[in-house]
């Protein structure tokens, strides 16, 4: 049986448009990237490393106690594909497959990772892509022949572009919850709101 893939969340980015780091805003009393990191670490254990670039002191900080592992990219500002080069370069020797996954997709779950790989799984020369809003993006597992054109990736481009390329090799995942971002104030309400929710229901059922 082969291993689960390496998990790269990038989470390098300035946030501009929240007008704070989204990384570390709070949802029901816990920060945004911990939250991501924890599913992560719940699919695949020690096998994840975060890139991070921007306010990486405070983010370094932040996962100081978590099994994950925290990587620097100082050419951030380049954009997105700069930060999915560095982690891929990251990967152990032997690595066989990689899942890319956003530092602010917070709304996806561990059981939604977890029904991607279970996806994944028998189809290793195939990516393994989460679908929303009827169109291919990340949380996506690609297996080791999918590197190099990650590898050759420039600005802002993220990984959809290399998804959009492989078409005729996709395995589908519908993920809703992959749709839902924080990128602006009123995404961070929502959010907040979502949480809080879950929350009080998680504490009525104890």
């Amino acid at each position: 049986m082969s291993s689960p893939p390496h998990v790269l969340v990038l989470a390098a980015g300035a946030s501009r448009r929240l007008g704070q780091p989204k990384q570390l805003v709070k949802l029901a009393g816990r920060p945004a990237l911990h939250i991501v990191v924890a599913n992560a670490v719940a699919v695949a254990g020690h096998a994840v490393t975060v890139v991070v670039g921007a306010h990486a002191k405070e983010m370094t900080h932040l996962l100081a106690h978590s099994p994950a592992s925290v990587i620097v990219n100082r050419h951030w500002e380049e954009g997105m594909a700069s930060s999915l080069r560095f982690g891929v370069a990251s990967l152990p020797p032997g690595c066989q497959a990689a899942m890319v996954l956003l530092g602010d997709q917070v709304a996806v779950t561990a059981d939604d990772l977890k029904r991607l790989v279970s996806a994944w799984k028998g189809e290793e020369s195939m990516i393994a892509a989460s679908v929303y809003e009827q169109r291919v993006g990340v949380p996506a597992i690609f297996p080791r022949l999918s590197f190099t054109e990650l590898a050759e990736l420039r600005g802002d481009q993220g990984a959809r572009m290399v998804l959009e390329r492989n078409n005729y090799r996709l395995v589908r995942v519908p993920m809703a919850n992959a749709a839902i971002d924080l990128d602006t104030p009123e995404d961070l309400a929502l959010l907040n709101e979502r949480f809080q929710r879950v929350e009080s229901a998680y504490s009525e059922g104890h």
